[in-house]
């Protein structure tokens, strides 16, 4: 019986084969049916197979965006392999203990990443084939047929082990099973409203979750198309909505700051723009708020690497209605937020958010410890915090460990963030927590002033005391030329501590 869970590319070809899968922003964004793609991908599978890659070896990937990565990506569910995304942030060392964790195969780079795989060579490795993805991997496979032999699949079966965005400690990778990733697009393409006719920009690190299944897949499934971009770039990204078709984009809020920033905002045209979505880290709400004067449906959705990474959809009507919240559950996704002991709460009552369904991860690759701790009884356990109104609006308000315990009331870090961001001076801020000898700890914040503008810390601060309780005011305001960032693009909080508390207590 020939199944088609691994094989996605295979079945949306007999279905839609003409039908424009993904443009090239590298190449005049040219088109790529899913015909197409569904070959390329064929000869990519047969060309790994002849490397001796069969079902469950592991393929790293370090590069850039590609087609040839996404390629990669959907060989390696043909032959029920592994792809291992690789930060390419990430020094060698780095890499090297992230090899060492999945004892990948293959490893298949891009050409601006030959210098960290040259240093790579030099630590022992799993990798017995070190190939040029461009034009490496693309001339051998010419040599290689397109079809291949289906092969059944469950959907317990790993498809990707995606490596979460810490900060601290070796990252932990995620194992995406063929399943759970099929849950996310269903639960996507039903509860997102996509439709063949949509349009993304792809921009986001393949790498990270974000870029493989917050529209990647789910488009996949509904057979609409992606534009491949190598990264992110502001003027791309408004070149793109203005001539390229683009109905629906997602980014991380630095990548919605940016273009807010940039010259071209005030005379771009978003008419044809249906959904904006942000993601990765809380928004602030002056970022909604702009978008919302030029008529956007600007939102903001909530996810993690272990989870989909889509789990809630805000109805339009609620969007102003519900600044900040992310609405409700997918259609096949259940939560809760509950105490410490797991029980769950009530209304208004700030708890830890416990997801549970079939877009939840399988677990830590080689950690069953970890993954034991982290989904108890089917529930996972996030570390976010939560709060459900009075009308089922779920509001995502902070991490469990972010949370600024000060003279006994708890400050969530989001919710200060969010109101500073309001000043017109301020283009970023951080709240992080300092230890102080009276409260326990307070609230310290970084902030980065707009190009060409002076910000006073009390006007700041007074500013702030006519949206906040005492108690949340930070007790210091710290100008800085710039916050550090993960690779993911989110707010790196522990690198801002390091700087700003650990080392003046070094010191």
């Amino acid at each position: 019986m020939q199944m088609f869970l691994g094989d996605w590319l295979r079945r949306r070809a007999l279905l839609t084969p003409e039908k424009v899968a993904l443009r090239d922003a590298e190449a005049d964004l040219a088109p790529i049916t899913y015909r197409e793609w569904d070959a390329r991908a064929g000869r990519t599978a047969n060309y790994l197979r002849s490397l001796g890659v069969a079902r469950g070896d592991r393929v790293a990937v370090l590069a850039f965006n590609s087609l040839t990565y996404l390629d990669v990506w959907f060989a390696c569910a043909k032959l029920g392999a592994i792809m291992q995304p690789l930060n390419y942030r990430l020094t060698a060392e780095e890499l090297h203990t992230l090899i060492a964790d999945a004892t990948p195969m293959v490893l298949l780079s891009g050409a601006e990443f030959a210098d960290v795989v040259a240093q790579l060579h030099h630590y022992p490795s799993s990798v017995q084939h070190w190939v040029d993805l461009e034009p490496g991997l693309v001339l051998a496979r010419q040599s290689f047929p397109a079809e291949i032999a289906p092969l059944e699949l469950n959907r317990d079966d790993p498809w990707v082990i995606c490596y979460t965005g810490g900060t601290t400690g070796t990252p932990k990778g995620a194992v995406l099973t063929h399943g759970s990733i099929a849950a996310n697009a269903v639960n996507t393409v039903a509860s997102w409203g996509l439709t063949p006719d949509d349009v993304a920009i792809l921009n986001a690190p393949l790498f990270h979750t974000g870029g493989l299944n917050v529209f990647t897949a789910p488009l996949v499934l509904i057979g609409g198309c992606s534009i491949v971009c190598k990264g992110f770039e502001v003027n791309q990204v408004f070149d793109l909505i203005a001539h390229a078709g683009v109905t629906i984009h997602f980014g991380v809020p630095t990548m919605f700051i940016a273009m807010q920033q940039h010259p071209r905002w005030a005379e771009a045209d978003f008419s044809r723009l249906k959904l904006l979505i942000s993601g990765g880290a809380p928004c602030p709400l002056p970022v909604f708020e702009a978008f919302w004067r030029r008529g956007l449906d600007f939102k903001t959705g909530y996810g993690l690497t272990e989870a989909g990474p889509n789990t809630f959809w805000l109805p339009s009507a609620d969007v102003q209605r519900k600044p900040g919240a992310v609405g409700f559950p997918l259609f096949f996704v259940d939560v809760r937020v509950a105490d410490p002991s797991g029980c769950e709460l009530g209304p208004n009552e700030v708890g830890e958010l416990l997801i549970r369904g079939p877009h939840v991860c399988k677990g830590y690759w080689g950690r069953p410890d970890e993954t034991a701790r982290t989904i108890v009884d089917g529930w996972l356990h996030t570390g976010d915090l939560a709060l459900r109104d009075a009308e089922g609006y779920y509001t995502i308000v902070g991490r469990l460990k972010d949370v600024i315990i000060s003279g006994g009331e708890n400050i969530y870090p989001a919710e200060v963030e969010s109101v500073l961001s309001g000043h017109p001076a301020v283009a970023e801020v951080a709240l992080i927590a300092a230890p102080d000898p009276h409260w326990g700890e307070v609230g310290w914040a970084v902030v980065v002033t707009r190009p060409q503008i002076t910000l006073d810390p009390d006007d700041l601060l007074a500013y702030a005391g006519e949206h906040l309780a005492r108690f949340k005011l930070p007790k210091r305001i710290i100008l800085a030329t710039g916050l550090p960032k993960t690779a993911a693009g989110k707010l790196d909080k522990q690198a801002l501590v390091q700087i700003y508390i650990h080392a003046k207590e070094a010191a």
